[in-house]
């Protein structure tokens, strides 16, 4: 009877044994469309950690381009992931480390190097609460994947301003420099600048609704209009493509209340339909 029980036990040890090591084997072989991804969440890291370096160096045109670099490949990970189905916890975890040095630390790094550091005390104080900001806010936005309960009505919106906005809406006054630099007095004046960063931060961890396009959808009529917009975009990013980048953020912003009363009706309509 006891050398059954040792057999018994011995058994069950072994098929635990083996249970682990296919469990090992399987954490060994990670197919690449799952690493695809997480590649390109690594570029756009590596982007805004460059961005660091080139603002130490005093080189802002390249620092505002590895913002957008970091911009563009953060906006094509999601992407390559659900068309590979290679989500993972792991990438999204990546992902928000990846947007806080990009969005968060970089552009005001970026900002205390060309304007903040003229204000005594306050220039790197407005740095931190910027920083601190865009990881409250990504902090936020990873605990609110998690809820299902949320209104059907804020679908098309964000709660706060996204990172990768946040960061052009910081250093907008860089971008109009470039091609202003007869404003410089303006632009680059220290307290302007931080408030800018304050009004940013705080724009980031309020409940402001701003738009997503994800699930906007546009009518057939609008079609054409937009089109035609689009090139006048692009043929102004050719021509001026900082005046350009800097204007459409502040036309952004300016959107903002038109945001908030378009998603108050939303919610209005959705109250009473219930």
């Amino acid at each position: 009877m006891i050398k059954k029980l040792k057999t018994g036990t011995k058994s069950v040890l072994q098929t635990k044994t083996e249970i682990k090591k296919k469990a090992i084997g399987k954490l060994k072989e990670v197919p690449f469309r799952k690493m695809a991804p997480n590649i390109v969440t690594l570029m756009a890291l590596c982007a805004g950690i460059t961005t660091i370096r080139f603002a130490i160096m005093g080189k802002w045109t390249y620092a505002i381009l590895c913002i957008f670099f970091a911009g563009i490949f953060d906006g094509l990970d999601g992407r390559v992931a659900r068309k590979l189905k290679a989500s993972s916890k792991f990438g999204a975890e990546l992902d928000s480390l990846s947007d806080f040095v990009s969005f968060g630390v970089a552009p005001a790094i970026l900002m205390y190097q060309w304007s903040l550091h003229d204000l005594p005390h306050w220039g790197w104080i407005l740095t931190l609460v910027f920083s601190a900001a865009m990881s409250m806010r990504l902090a936020r936005f990873n605990t609110m994947l998690e809820n299902t309960s949320v209104p059907e009505y804020w679908s098309h919106y964000f709660v706060g301003v996204p990172a990768p906005m946040a960061a052009a809406i910081g250093v907008m006054p860089l971008l109009i420099w470039f091609d202003n630099k007869e404003l410089e007095f303006i632009l680059r004046n220290p307290y302007f600048c931080g408030f800018i960063m304050f009004l940013v931060a705080f724009l980031m961890v309020s409940r402001i609704p701003t738009l997503s396009l994800k699930k906007t959808k546009i009518s057939s009529d609008w079609f054409v209009p937009l089109m035609v917009l689009f090139a006048l975009f692009v043929s102004c990013l050719i021509t001026k493509p900082w005046l350009t980048l800097g204007v459409f953020t502040l036309c952004y912003v300016l959107t903002i209340p038109l945001t908030v009363m378009r998603f108050m009706k939303e919610k209005r309509a959705a109250e009473k339909a219930e």
